[in-house]
Parts: structure tokens; sequence; C-alpha cells
């Protein structure tokens, strides 16, 4: 079964609050299990540029299974999925992006972050993740 839309507004709460705390202006993006959009917050004067990142790191971590760091380290030059950004209309391959997974590890959906740095897109995602997890 996918993130249902009350999992994907926890996400997104737990996300937001975590961004207030830190001070920072997130986008924060929910796919479910097919990789399509459920949920989505764009905090007060968040980038406009950062809307597209978030959705598409949420895309990116449900097609992959995996964080979009972990994608990254895999997609530099010489490395086995050099060019990959390129497929599946665009990926997104730096941290801020992660699978969500119910409380038995599987992959019900994603959550893409994107408004700061990457470390602080990867700790407001992973707050968002957890608050589904439980």
């Amino acid at each position: 079964m996918g993130i249902t839309l009350a999992q994907a507004q926890a996400a997104i709460q737990a996300a937001h609050q975590k961004s207030l705390a830190m001070g920072v202006k997130m986008n924060i993006a929910i796919v479910d299990a097919g990789a399509n959009l459920v949920a989505f917050a764009r905090m007060d004067d968040a980038w406009l540029g950062s809307l597209d990142i978030s959705i598409k790191k949420a895309k990116t971590a449900r097609f992959f299974d995996m964080p979009t760091s972990a994608i990254g380290g895999l997609s530099q030059p010489g490395g086995p999925l050099y060019n990959i950004e390129h497929s599946n209309g665009g990926l997104i391959t730096f941290p801020g992006g992660l699978p969500i997974k119910d409380g038995s590890g599987t992959v019900i959906g994603a959550i893409g972050v994107s408004g700061s740095t990457v470390e602080d897109d990867h700790a407001v995602a992973e707050t968002g993740a957890q608050a589904v997890k439980g």
C-alpha cells in the first residue's frame, strides 16, 4: 500500500516544524509509491527554483528507493551511474530526497526537500520521513 494523505500531511507538518526550528525556508514534496505528488508545501518566501527541485528529489528517491545523496555518489564522472540525472525527465542527485518506509520497512513513498544547504535539506527530509515511520 502507498502513503496515505494523512501520512503525507504528517510528514509535511514534521518537516515544516523542523524547518522553522532551523530558521530555513523550504519547499517540501511528498510522493506516493508510484512517484506521484501527494502533498506539497512551499514555506513563505522559499525559493521558487527549489519548488521543482524538491519534487524531483522526492521522485528520484522513490524511483531508486535510496537517498538522493547515495545516487549522487554513484553518478560522479567514472561512476556506474554517471549521467543518470538526465534520465526519467530529470533527476536530482544531491541530498534532500529520502524514501519513506512504513513500520515494516516497505517503501510507501518519498520526501524531497529543497531551499537551503544540502545538509539542511537532508535534515528536514529525515524529520519528515521519520514522522511517517513513527
